[in-house]
């Protein structure tokens, strides 16, 4: 175990008292502060690594966000010497989903990858450890990511620290379980359709889905979801997840796209103020579906304290068609699924039926069998389409205030791609749940979510702002000032 220390001036923890009711780092500190406290020799990699280990090994039985191990190959790593970076010695998870280290298994949190073990490494994963990260395991992910809960069959559920009895969020729940449990301060996550920010929401952190074209996708491909999927982090503070883009961002060789390159680093941005920023305050989804109340109040307590902080808010939201884009949405995900699947099938001779696949993924490979390239490239039209039109709505806003999601957190076992045979009543449910997310996916936008609320029964409300395409930087200093204003880093789960 660390011995306790004092917080040093990039520790982020809350107050005194909150320092003196815990004696690890991995509690006072976040990822710049611990890498801090690594290069001022006050603790070294190996203790930081053991501590997280035994985090991981105590609290994963009651929260279940591991799905593997690679404990000996971070002390290996250690072993040979670590690159020096702004994050060396950090201990890192990787979601296990798409996101490889040669020879290492990677089961996209289906029975149907069980062993798989890829030949390539990612190169998000070769910026992570060039920056010194320590990875020591994968974390939980429903099949395929295709859901807003982290539920499978493999694994199975990842329940929430703020309530077991709720979900973690999806599709990166096992990332934000493992944070939120104060195993690390940040942990890699992916986003294709709101599964960054719906765990953020869920479990209380700092959520930032990047641009399209940001982060590296690849090997082996670039793009994943026709342009809807995205890799960065979830952090318990803003200055990580800033820091944590600096190291990973950049154009990656093949690429069909990349973000416009920024001029300063993000992590210069969080402490800069935003300037008066006009604020669309967008308290319905487009396919105005209900919001529940304390949500929406939540949104207008965040849009008052923008407001009290010198912005200008006004409610105003983006005029698209949700059912084209539904539909659209459909057609690349399940086309993309589908295509993943039958190839594997190919390869490994495996029958893609319901003893390894869950029912809702089987409803996108069959519907994905049945599309056509001319599906296929309606649909892309449909969502370059609509990122011109929310351009053009972005001229006269900075940035979208909305809920990140409809709803509290959920019970287990309610949109899981398990939890119901008939797709079309899980899609109403998942619908439901998350409408305001995906957006930002089709139009490839960044946007974040922010843990700025807390619901009459304890849990967690995140509040998303949406930003110009490339805009990050804008998003960071608004971030850093929102963090300023309304502190969250001494909250955590009553569980723990």
């Amino acid at each position: 175990m660390i011995a306790a220390t004092s917080a040093s001036t990039l520790s982020m923890a809350d107050s005194a008292s909150a320092i003196t009711r815990r004696t690890s780092p991995l509690d006072t500190h976040d990822a710049l502060g611990l890498a801090e406290l690594i290069r001022e020799r006050k603790v070294s990699p190996y203790e930081v690594l053991e501590e997280a280990i035994a985090r991981a090994e105590s609290l994963n039985p009651r929260f279940n966000f591991i799905a593997q191990q690679h404990y000996e190959l971070s002390r290996a790593a250690i072993a040979r010497g670590l690159p020096q970076g702004p994050f060396t010695g950090v201990p890192w998870l990787l979601k296990d989903l798409n996101t490889y280290i040669a020879g290492e298994v990677t089961e996209n949190g289906s029975r149907f990858y069980h062993g798989y073990r890829p030949t390539v490494t990612s190169e998000l994963v070769l910026r992570a450890q060039r920056a010194g990260f320590v990875i020591f395991g994968k974390t939980t992910a429903p099949e395929f990511g295709l859901t807003g809960t982290t539920e499978n069959k493999l694994t199975g559920a990842t329940r929430n620290p703020w309530n077991l009895s709720r979900i973690a969020g999806g599709s990166s729940g096992g990332a934000a379980a493992a944070v939120a449990a104060g195993v690390i301060p940040a942990a890699h996550a992916t986003d294709g359709g709101g599964s960054i920010r719906i765990p953020a929401s869920c479990c209380g952190l700092f959520g930032m889905k990047p641009s399209r074209g940001r982060i590296p996708m690849g090997p082996p491909r670039t793009e994943g979801w026709g342009g809807f999927s995205v890799h960065h982090a979830l952090t318990r503070t803003v200055r990580d997840s800033a820091a944590i883009m600096d190291v990973t961002h950049g154009v990656e060789a093949g690429s069909r796209y990349a973000a416009p390159t920024p001029t300063e680093s993000f992590l210069s941005q969080v402490d800069k103020e935003p300037g008066a920023l006009r604020i669309a305050l967008m308290l319905n989804p487009i396919s105005r579906s209900p919001v529940d109340p304390e949500v929406e109040e939540a949104a207008r307590t965040a849009a008052r304290l923008c407001e009290s902080l010198g912005h200008h808010v006004e409610e105003a939201a983006p005029k698209l068609d949700a059912a084209a884009l539904g539909a659209a949405s459909f057609v690349l995900s399940a086309s993309s699924i589908a295509a993943d699947v039958l190839d594997r099938a190919k390869l490994t001779g495996l029958i893609p039926g319901p003893d390894l696949l869950e029912p809702i993924t089987l409803a996108f490979v069959d519907y994905g069998q049945k599309t056509s390239g001319i599906d296929f490239a309606r649909a892309n039209s449909t969502m370059q389409t609509a990122a011109i039109e929310m351009a053009g709505f972005m001229n006269d806003y900075d940035v979208i205030l909305s809920p990140t999601v409809a709803a509290l957190p959920p019970e287990l076992g309610w949109i899981g791609l398990s939890s119901e045979s008939d797709f079309n009543k899980w899609a109403q449910r998942i619908a439901t749940f998350s409408p305001f997310t995906q957006l930002a996916n089709m139009t490839g936008q960044p946007a974040m979510s922010i843990p700025l609320a807390t619901s009459s029964t304890a849990l967690p409300i995140g509040i998303m702002f949406t930003g110009r395409y490339g805009d990050e930087a804008s998003l960071f200093r608004l971030a850093g000032q929102l963090e300023r204003a309304a502190p969250w880093i001494g909250r955590r789960p009553t569980s723990l």
